[in-house]
């Protein structure tokens, strides 16, 4: 029977909903934040040092987004934030983007396009939207003003690795055999979990996320936690939601495949050389 009243009172949100859904627009802030495990064995840095590197690692994870949106096209993008002046020696530490970085869904014809600049390099992403096979659960809460249901979906994510930047020079040549079998990547189950509210009837959301009966306004993605901050709807002043142009056109799995290139050539143009000597740091962040 609890199922059978959420879903009755889901079905009349939604009719009641439908006819706003006329001609709306809106804007949605999310906030970001990625849970992040660093181990420092270093012989040149104090404790005061490293909990201020670790301090400023996390805080490099915090970002806010806007979503503008219709009903059936959405562009999210990063709030570019001022770069804070140095004091002293200090070392500045950057996990953001140069603002150029803008994300654009077409919900009616099911496809993307992810406007990136990377390493010096722009990126014009253009792909299909992937279905996600979302399961509606009964659990129920408010974001704000807005009733929000929970939906929950599995998919496979490789397993978390941390990467290690250290300056043992002791370590064995490794063999084809052992290269061959880190390059195989092991996959594991990971539930994400969205809030979504029929309140505002557009099935889109931050990022990647849509394909619900209303707009997301909190993800949980491993150590990804999503959450709407505000919305507004109908502004004042129009909306303008127009496709990124700039960069050069590849697909998501060519983009990939450039990014796996140059992450492995960063890794050996930076691995300590023999004989050096330095700090020992292990980094782990979730997907």
């Amino acid at each position: 029977m609890k199922n059978l009243s959420i879903l009755f009172s889901l079905i009349l949100i939604l009719v009641a909903s439908s006819v706003l859904a006329q001609d709306f627009q809106g804007v949605a802030t999310y906030r970001t934040q990625r849970k992040i495990d660093i181990k420092m064995d270093s012989t040149k840095m104090n404790d005061a040092m490293q909990t201020k590197m670790i301090e400023m690692m996390k805080k490099g994870f915090q970002k806010t987004y806007t979503l503008t949106f219709d009903k059936s096209s959405s562009l999210y993008r990063q709030e570019v934030e001022l770069d804070k002046p140095q004091v002293g020696g200090e070392m500045m530490m950057s996990f953001g983007n140069s603002g150029n970085d803008v994300f654009y869904k077409n919900i009616k014809d099911k496809s993307y396009i992810d406007q990136k600049e990377t390493m010096g390099k722009n990126f014009l992403i253009k792909d299909s939207i992937v279905s996600i096979d979302w399961k509606l659960e009964s659990d129920t809460k408010h974001i704000g003003e807005y009733m929000c249901f929970k939906a929950t979906y599995t998919k496979q994510v490789p397993k978390r690795k941390s990467i290690s930047f250290s300056s043992n020079t002791n370590k064995k040549k490794k063999s084809d055999d052992e290269k061959e079998e880190e390059e195989a990547v092991e996959m594991e189950d990971r539930i994400i979990t969205a809030w979504y509210t029929p309140q505002i009837p557009v099935s889109n959301g931050p990022a990647k996320y849509q394909g619900l009966p209303g707009l997301i306004l909190e993800i949980h993605d491993g150590k990804l936690t999503v959450i709407c901050s505000q919305i507004v709807i109908n502004p004042e002043e129009k909306i303008e939601i127009t496709e990124p142009t700039k960069g050069k056109q590849v697909d998501q799995q060519e983009y990939d495949d450039i990014m796996d290139k140059k992450a492995k050539e960063m890794m050996e143009r930076y691995a300590p050389r023999k004989g050096s000597k330095g700090e020992h740091v292990i980094i782990s962040v979730g997907g």
